[in-house]
């Protein structure tokens, strides 16, 4: 009975000041520092002088599908980019939208009844400046571009640019790289899907520099996330089938711009054919640790979209081979070789 009370004393105080976490839980609700549960779907994080951001789409309450859509387009509003920042990776504090939707202007890339999707934020040592790159679409995914905001700062205000079809081709699922020289590329799916482009952007990173490759033509690939690790380049895509989840698939480069060859699904344990149920977004290097890199998933959950959820898991390395292995729970120590449950 003492342990009874103990254990609802601990309850009532993590419930009143909120407890900080320490462990990962993989499709679970992840609160903020606030209680509220995190919004920054399709996301990318940047790590910057000693913080790191979470950027993601910042649903609406309401999901519902775009009217004469022949595929299963559920969408909400856009209702722009939030920032969640954090020092030890568990504990998220909202900053707010930081890119926030025009409201004014119903012809405007960002008005809410447009598409904003996987944006993903780098930082410019050259220029000082915050880039972000974002999917910009219509209600019926048609317009299928690009778009690009600036900030002075991670937590913004960022001011929109606008959008374009980089390299005269268009852009759907997206992400950024930034490589250990400093440049900086764009890596999207066009071809109506069946083909990602890799892009270098120019030096200020607001505009593509007309350098770019073509890679798994015709193998309709999409969710990009790029890292690299000993000099060897690794990328992780999905397949395309909409809100449904399917099998990813790695590939491996010498160079950023390829060639590229896939090799196979990287997920290893329960569901790793459908991705965990989850689409691969971003890879994030843990700052200070040797390969320590997480895999960022999102778990669609089309019809209430504000509730997907999302699954990081870390990537495991045999030699040059990674594996991300499905845990129920797990701690940045030793980068889930300690566990708190099942693989």
């Amino acid at each position: 009975m003492k342990n009874f009370y103990l254990m609802l004393a601990y309850f009532c105080v993590c419930t009143v000041f909120s407890c900080h976490a320490q462990s990962i839980i993989p499709g679970k609700e992840w609160k903020d520092t606030e209680g509220n549960p995190i919004n920054a779907h399709g996301g990318g994080v940047l790590f910057h002088n000693g913080t790191y951001y979470w950027y993601g789409e910042y649903k609406g309450e309401h999901t519902y599908r775009s009217p004469g859509v022949d595929w299963d387009c559920y969408r909400t509003d856009a209702g722009g980019v939030s920032c969640y920042s954090s020092k030890d990776l568990y504990n998220w504090k909202f900053e707010g939208v930081v890119l926030e939707p025009d409201t004014v202007n119903p012809h405007s890339d960002i008005h809410p009844t447009m598409v904003i999707e996987r944006p993903k934020v780098i930082y410019n040592d050259k220029t000082g400046k915050f880039v972000m790159w974002m999917h910009i679409d219509n209600y019926n995914y048609w317009k299928a571009a690009a778009g690009v905001a600036v900030s002075d700062s991670p937590t913004g205000k960022f001011t929109y640019l606008g959008s374009m079809h980089p390299n005269g081709q268009i852009s759907r699922d997206m992400t950024l790289f930034k490589d250990d020289d400093g440049k900086a590329y764009h890596i999207y799916s066009s071809e109506g899907n069946a083909t990602l482009y890799i892009s270098l952007l120019t030096d200020d990173y607001l505009n593509h520099s007309g350098t770019y490759t073509r890679n798994f033509p015709d193998k309709f690939r999409e969710a990009p996330a790029i890292f690299k690790r000993n000099g060897k380049y690794y990328m992780v895509t999905s397949g395309c089938s909409g809100w449904d989840p399917n099998e990813a698939e790695y590939a491996v480069a010498e160079s950023v711009l390829g060639p590229w060859k896939a090799v196979d699904n990287p997920c290893r344990g329960k569901d790793a054919d459908k991705t965990f149920y989850g689409q691969s977004t971003f890879v994030l290097p843990v700052a200070g640790k040797k390969d320590g890199y997480i895999m960022m998933f999102d778990k669609w959950n089309k019809t209430d979209l504000i509730d997907s959820r999302y699954i990081w898991l870390p990537i495991v390395f045999n030699g040059d081979i990674p594996t991300i292995p499905w845990m129920e729970a797990w701690s940045l120590e030793d980068m889930g070789l300690r566990l708190f449950g099942k693989k």
